[in-house]
């Protein structure tokens, strides 16, 4: 296994320095440096990559390049504490940050965690598949039925990283009912966060298997969300599904319309795999790719944060009429591999093809502005 140390962040106390007076010629050229060779993460910056004060008992790892700076805290699930853009010499966050960081804070702190080998809760901890009843237990004090599978909550190791990629692994070849091994890889290029999840079925019986990812992302006032779909699993008191419908128009999301001040936590189904959101105040758009038919939307009321959870299939799959296989999750077998992928690209938007929606390009891939008093912007397919 190797690992660059240089992008492989230990805890450490931050250091200060007096800045002193530079001119706007030399300011201009310092952050030109710095967008194009990006501070690594070391032990007197380690309070300051991971966005809180003091110290941190976590190790984590920052990839950065000249647009995008992301941290990622291995023994936290795999999962991501902070993902930022770099606009104008500062960092926007994309996905909600981690405010404080330890080895003892919950996962849905985090701004992102992959999902694995299963998505969401599964109904009475069991389902039934070929012939036998398998058990899944729970895996949270808080929750009643098991979620989000294990692989969020396990302590995952670097097996390589650089600048701007780390590799993670995760063997999970002693669980019950599913033993596997997992690898998570993060990468950026230019604007782009790469993400690949891949899992082997190293059990001896085969079973249903099924991946995402589950962001946090930013919310503010003017938050717009674009997501066609063509249905959705409406969900019960205990947020299994009840039954499936069509989309309504208001949750269609074919255009971007701004948030549902309600609570929705429902998963969506024919979906084409491609997302945009808006930040119309920060001048910035996010487009999000995955090979999924399914997202879970959840938007709590009242919150900085909402989540589009790119995913292989609906909530309690496993238990749906015909399985989890006849809903979108993958049968595997001894040694058999699962891969989904996603992307988030972020762009800056251009205010003067924003205000003209017949500008060719306007807003590019997250859609341009329609006309006066309608509803939602729409957005380029």
């Amino acid at each position: 296994m190797s690992v660059a140390n240089s992008a492989v962040r230990r805890p450490g106390a931050s250091s200060a320095s007096t800045a002193s007076a530079v001119s706007p010629a030399a300011a201009r050229r310092a952050r030109l440096e710095a967008a194009t060779h990006p501070v690594l993460a070391g032990p007197s910056t380690s309070a300051v990559a991971i966005g809180a004060a003091g110290s941190s008992d976590v190790a984590c790892v920052t990839l950065a390049n000249a647009y995008l700076r992301l941290d990622v805290a291995p023994q936290l699930g795999g999962g991501i504490t902070r993902f930022d853009w770099r606009s104008e010499g500062t960092l926007e966050p994309v996905f909600r940050r981690c405010e404080r960081v330890s080895a003892r804070m919950d996962p849905n702190e985090l701004a992102c965690y992959p999902l694995l080998p299963y998505s969401n809760r599964i109904g009475a901890g069991r389902f039934q598949f070929g012939g036998r009843k398998i058990e899944v237990p729970r895996n949270r004090a808080s929750e009643p039925l098991p979620i989000h599978g294990d692989g969020w909550l396990a302590h995952w190791s670097v097996e390589e990283a650089d600048r701007e990629r780390v590799r993670l692994v995760l063997d999970r070849s002693g669980g019950e009912p599913y033993a596997y091994r997992a690898v998570l890889t993060y990468a950026l290029d230019g604007a782009t966060l790469a993400m690949t999840l891949e899992v082997e079925n190293t059990g001896r019986e085969a079973l249903p298997f099924g991946l995402g990812v589950h962001p946090f992302l930013a919310r503010d006032a003017s938050t717009e969300l674009s997501a066609p779909a063509s249905g959705l699993w409406l969900s019960g008191a205990d947020w299994l599904p009840v039954r499936h419908v069509p989309a309504p128009p208001a949750w269609q999301f074919g255009v971007a319309y701004p948030l549902p001040e309600q609570l929705v936590n429902h998963a969506f189904s024919g979906w084409s795999g491609r997302a945009a959101v808006v930040w119309e105040r920060r001048r910035m758009s996010l487009s999000i790719c995955a090979n999924t038919d399914y997202y879970v939307l959840y938007t709590p009321p009242g919150e900085r944060f909402f989540c589009f959870e790119p995913v292989d299939h609906p909530i309690n799959a496993v238990n749906l009429e015909g399985g989890g296989g006849a809903h979108g999750m993958t049968v595997l077998g001894h040694g058999e591999r699962l891969v989904r992928t996603f992307s988030f690209t972020v762009e800056r938007m251009d205010m003067r093809a924003a205000a003209n929606p017949h500008r060719e390009g306007a807003r590019g891939r997250a859609g341009a502005r329609g006309t006066k008093g309608s509803r939602g912007r729409r957005v380029a397919g």
